[in-house]
């Protein structure tokens, strides 16, 4: 497995990347990957891995640049502790909107260019934090991503928000696919069927499931959550997300 190490110019900054191919001489399809709060670690590392060698140019980012380098935790996440909720908003907070669209377009250029990535359409799948931020993507390069994916995704629908990530539907040309969590105080139950409600009027195809049994965070083996069955199932419901709409 190809694997480098990278640091990309962005619109406030420069972050921390990595891009993983199985074989950078064969220009493959292009996924952005973008990760939970704990950002780039070896956890993650092992989940863009593995998705390269499905066939994939795979590159994983640090969305947090603004903030610092990875790794971006020197102490365990404890969400009923203060320390680590100030250490969430300190990482979230300089990410608006419109910062992330920017954020989104450079990333995918970046992707474009490289002479392992095919041209031609992309996907993104994103994980908890990156779950909202994958939908921005997609709204923000319509002609260029054709799938995009979101597990544990918080926040997706914000009742009464301007910027709640759900209003970015109409920009959408991709398929989705949303992966629920049970119980998930970032995407309740409500929220999830008002989210649903947006994905029918916005009429284009999408799947979105919740997980029987998963709490917020199941899909990440470092996490506390991780679910290996329900892991297995989202692994195999995007690697068919992405046969379907990015090998034509």
């Amino acid at each position: 497995m190809f694997e480098q190490d990278l640091q990309l110019t962005m619109p406030d900054g420069t972050a921390d990347a990595v891009l993983f191919s199985p074989d950078p001489s064969s220009p493959l399809p292009g996924v952005l990957q973008l990760p939970d709060i704990g950002s780039i670690r070896e956890a993650q590392r092992q989940m863009a891995r593995r998705l390269a060698a499905e066939g994939y140019a795979v590159l994983l980012v640090n969305p947090f640049y603004r903030t610092g380098r990875p790794p971006l935790w020197d102490f365990p996440r404890v969400w009923s502790e203060e320390r680590t909720l100030r250490r969430f908003r300190e990482l979230t907070e300089p990410m608006s909107a419109e910062g992330e669209m920017r954020d989104a377009k450079a990333y995918v250029s970046f992707l474009a260019d490289q002479s392992g990535v095919r041209a031609g359409k992309m996907g993104v799948v994103g994980y908890c934090f990156g779950g909202s931020f994958s939908l921005r993507t997609a709204a923000a390069e319509p002609e260029r991503i054709a799938a995009a994916a979101s597990f544990h995704g918080g926040g997706l629908y914000k009742a009464n928000d301007p910027d709640s990530p759900h209003l970015a539907l109409p920009q959408v040309a991709a398929r989705l696919y949303f992966g629920h969590a049970v119980q998930d105080a970032s995407m309740t139950a409500d929220d999830i069927a008002h989210f649903d409600k947006a994905l029918a009027a916005w009429c284009g195809r999408y799947g979105s499931e919740i997980y029987d049994g998963a709490s917020h965070g199941w899909t990440v083996p470092d996490n506390p959550a991780y679910n290996q069955a329900q892991a297995e199932h989202a692994f195999r419901k995007l690697t068919e997300l992405f046969a379907e709409t990015l090998r034509g």
